[in-house]
């Protein structure tokens, strides 16, 4: 059975870069506090989360009537509840997080949850079977590269960044890696900022260097979203 995603895991540096990111996040979720205390590192996390979210989208993170960081709060909010239906409905997941990530950003309400019509619905129906299908790849390379694809295909034009990074989060919780949802992958992301636009369109190139290059980006970004998730309980 064809695996490509466990061809990118097997890429020069990605199999090291996501065990060191399962390692972080391994230590938070084996912490004393979350015992009793998950619940509200679960919630801080989703706050910290759309900030950065919203900021790495453009938007001001500091301003809570931002168009940017209310429809990143509304979709981070959600999800628990939708990892819990990513694998069997992720077409549906794709589209109630664009109903919440730009509600307040388009004019036209029937647009919301609908991918464009000149976006590559092929490619699209394609990641989101792989996503959702079989791997031996890790949770941290399925999450990585499903948060590649959706900024590489844009497929609503508006809030798909906020809709990639939580959609990422998606895929950790649903893969196992983050179950309690308590890291802060997208603090992680704005803190490489610098780097984050231009392994995505290395990423976009397709090849071997480009691909694993965001990957390990990724990981790297998911092991500073822990060690974040960890600074709330220290």
């Amino acid at each position: 059975m064809d695996d490509p995603l466990a061809r990118v895991a097997a890429l020069d540096g990605v199999g090291t870069a996501a065990a060191h990111a399962r390692d972080a996040v391994d230590a938070l979720l084996g912490h004393r506090a979350m015992r009793n205390q998950a619940a509200r590192l679960a919630s801080e996390s989703a706050v910290r989360g759309a900030r950065a979210s919203a900021a790495l989208e453009g938007g001001n993170a500091e301003a809570v009537e931002d168009p940017f960081l209310q429809g990143a709060l509304r979709a981070v909010a959600e999800v628990p509840e939708l990892a819990t239906l990513w694998e069997r409905a992720p077409r549906q997941v794709l589209a109630r997080l664009h109903v919440l990530a730009a509600r307040d950003l388009v004019q036209d309400a029937d647009a919301l949850g609908r991918p464009r019509p000149a976006s590559d619905h092929a490619r699209l129906d394609q990641i989101l079977q792989i996503a959702t299908g079989a791997t031996t790849a890790p949770g941290v390379v399925v999450a990585a590269v499903v948060h590649g694809e959706l900024r590489s295909i844009r497929p609503f034009g508006v809030a798909d960044g906020v809709v990639a990074r939580a959609v990422e989060r998606v895929v950790l919780v649903a893969r196992g890696v983050d179950t309690k949802a308590v890291t802060i992958p997208e603090a992680g992301h704005l803190a490489l900022a610098r780097a984050y636009e231009p392994l995505l369109e290395a990423y976009a190139t397709a090849t071997p260097d480009g691909v694993g290059a965001w990957i390990r980006h990724c990981a790297d970004a998911y092991a500073r979203g822990a060690e974040e998730g960890l600074a709330l309980v220290s």
